[in-house]
């Protein structure tokens, strides 16, 4: 996937984040949100062990001691906190995140997520993906549509390890915006010049479609 592609994900997502939130972000597309928030007052949470994070320094600035779970360089905002790992996950744990913008694997068309483990590669381990999808008040997905191989991410049943029951509750992908409930998946928002027949044809899960669908 080209940058502009990853960043019109990171934009978009941006915009579902409130003042005041306490957001988590994973690894890949997620980490790119901090630098498209504006002037919202958003509390990034890094599950390292720092709240506060604020956008990717200038290469002038970068201090490779400060990086997030993602080994990314990063800079604090003024009041930001840091801590040990242990305390970070009492923060997931305890149902204190508000948002986890998550990459995933797949997921199915009810929003249950797989993002930890392919079957029958190494797994370097789970890290938080599991304590996110189940102690985040919220889960937005942040993913190419589909994976390196053609195959759709957004599938009718997973066929990758689950991350965990809790389901998601909106993915974003460089062709459209979709929202999960016990009904299915349905697409509120297309974000490319893709048409609605070659969308399905992408996905691996039949989709509904919202009476007041955005066309960008």
């Amino acid at each position: 996937m080209s940058q502009s592609a990853r960043i019109k994900i990171a934009k978009r997502i941006a915009q579902e984040l409130s003042d005041g939130e306490i957001v988590n972000l994973g690894v890949g597309i997620p980490t790119l949100i901090p630098d498209y928030l504006g002037d919202k007052k958003v509390y990034l949470q890094s599950e390292n062990g720092l709240l506060g994070m604020g956008p990717t320094p200038e290469p002038q600035q970068v201090n490779m001691d400060l990086i997030s779970a993602s080994k990314k360089p990063i800079t604090m905002e003024i009041g930001a906190s840091l801590f040990d790992s242990s305390d970070s996950f009492v923060m997931i744990r305890g149902g204190h995140i508000d948002v986890a913008v998550l990459g995933i694997l797949q997921v199915d068309e009810f929003g249950e997520i797989a993002n930890w483990s392919v079957p029958g590669k190494d797994v370097l381990g789970v890290g938080g993906a599991m304590d996110l999808v189940a102690g985040a008040k919220k889960i937005i997905l942040a993913s190419t549509h589909q994976a390196k191989d053609g195959s759709p991410k957004l599938v009718k049943k997973l066929t990758y390890p689950t991350s965990g029951g809790k389901k998601a509750n909106m993915l974003v992908t460089e062709h459209a915006v979709f929202t999960f409930s016990n009904k299915g998946v349905e697409l509120v928002e297309i974000l490319s010049d893709i048409s609605l027949e070659e969308l399905q044809k992408i996905t691996g899960a039949n989709f509904t479609i919202s009476q007041e669908l955005i066309r960008i």
